[in-house]
């Protein structure tokens, strides 16, 4: 059961990574300006997270079975009319409702995992998971590259329909429902979306979502930019960007994964995000390859601690009632961060140099405020005690 997930995870996760190389390319056949280009890659982030937030709802509704076999099923549905697009306002209609209904998939998914792990399972399972959207992230640039540079761009989008559409069939025949009834019973006491922020631990798992995938948007952005100004071969992009995932996903699957239930997770959630920190502002002064390597490992390490971390912390700090919200309002930040990090250092203009350094002035001071909240905390708890 715990592999068709997984599988299921990773079919996800493809979707979104296989169109980075082939989105901008697709969008100029239909429009040349670089506005709508731009449009139609940011509206797939923006209706995304829009899908995170209903499929919390409707997961603590309905199960997270039936959300993730709808999901399954619209958005390979939806990946179908990619090849019948003939016009500007088809193509947009088409990316909106993509994003919508692919933003059912990654709370879902995530939600019956841990609806199925152990409470002090948590972290290895949300490593493993980890492990799954690294791969997704390996081979989904590189499959939907070489497929469309062999056939055609609208073979990409319906390889991957055919894989939606048959997980989404292995979905309900073998997945079980969960505890529905009980689901159903609370779920009109449940907590509104938004009251979860109020939860110290969600709101730091938030802030860290959020933080990581700035990071993350910025790192897509720049790093391109950086290898082309020291003028490397522009296939190191690729390979530096694969260095850091490969470096995750070890980590993830070694027997070293146990360290995410033996420390405390909103320990080695600060712990991540302090080494990415680190690793961006040493990539700010990287000059030769062999340091961009370097770096780049040292961002895969932060990154591994993190991601399990903090999908552990929304585990362990829910109810059935709430877990689905909890999930969703997560890939909601995770989907704003890779928007915000990629389009605001955009914007500003700024040199590759100047740009590490932002994202990871914002990393560093959300670790320093997340600490001391931390310490304040651990403090009172000692002194109620004595």
């Amino acid at each position: 059961m715990k592999y068709l997930i997984y599988f299921i995870i990773i079919a996800a996760f493809i979707d979104t990574f296989s169109q980075l190389p082939i989105m901008s390319p697709f969008a100029k056949t239909f429009d040349s300006s670089p506005a709508f280009v731009g449009l139609i890659v940011g509206m797939y982030s923006f209706s995304n997270m829009i899908g995170n937030i209903l499929a919390g709802y409707w997961i603590d509704k309905n199960g997270a079975k039936k959300v993730l076999v709808s999901g399954l099923s619209l958005t390979g549905t939806i990946l179908v009319l990619y090849a019948f697009a003939e016009t500007p306002l088809h193509l947009i209609t088409v990316r909106f409702f993509h994003g919508l209904f692919g933003g059912f998939l990654v709370p879902a998914a995530f939600t019956v995992i841990a609806d199925r792990g152990k409470s002090d399972k948590q972290g290895k399972k949300m490593a493993v998971s980890g492990a799954a959207v690294g791969c997704s992230a390996i081979i989904g640039p590189a499959f939907g590259a070489v497929v469309a540079s062999n056939y055609s761009i609208n073979w990409v989008f319906l390889i991957i329909a055919a894989t939606m559409i048959s997980s989404a069939v292995l979905a309900f025949v073998f997945l079980p429902s969960g505890n529905l009834k009980k689901v159903k019973e609370e779920s009109s006491h449940s907590e509104k979306m938004l009251s979860l922020l109020n939860n110290p631990m969600l709101a730091a798992s938030y802030l860290g979502a959020f933080s990581l995938m700035f990071a993350q948007g910025a790192l897509a952005y720049l790093l391109p930019l950086q290898v082309e100004a020291l003028q490397f071969d522009s296939m190191y992009s690729g390979i530096l960007l694969s260095t850091f995932g490969i470096t995750a996903i070890l980590i993830f699957l070694l027997p070293i994964n146990k360290i995410f239930d033996t420390f405390k997770h909103h320990n080695s959630m600060l712990s991540g995000m302090l080494i990415i920190g680190i690793a961006l502002i040493l990539l700010s002064s990287a000059y030769s390859l062999a340091f961009m390597f370097l770096c780049m490992v040292l961002y895969g390490t932060g990154f591994a601690l993190l991601f399990p971390s903090i999908n552990a912390l929304i585990a362990s700090h829910t109810t059935e009632k709430t877990r689905g919200k909890a999930f969703g309002l997560f890939y909601a930040f995770f989907s704003l961060g890779v928007v915000a990090g990629s389009t605001v250092l955009g914007l500003m203009g700024v040199t590759f140099n100047i740009g590490f350094l932002i994202a990871a002035a914002l990393l560093l001071l959300t670790v320093c405020g997340m600490f001391i909240y931390f310490k304040k905390q651990s403090s009172q708890i000692l002194e109620s005690q004595e």
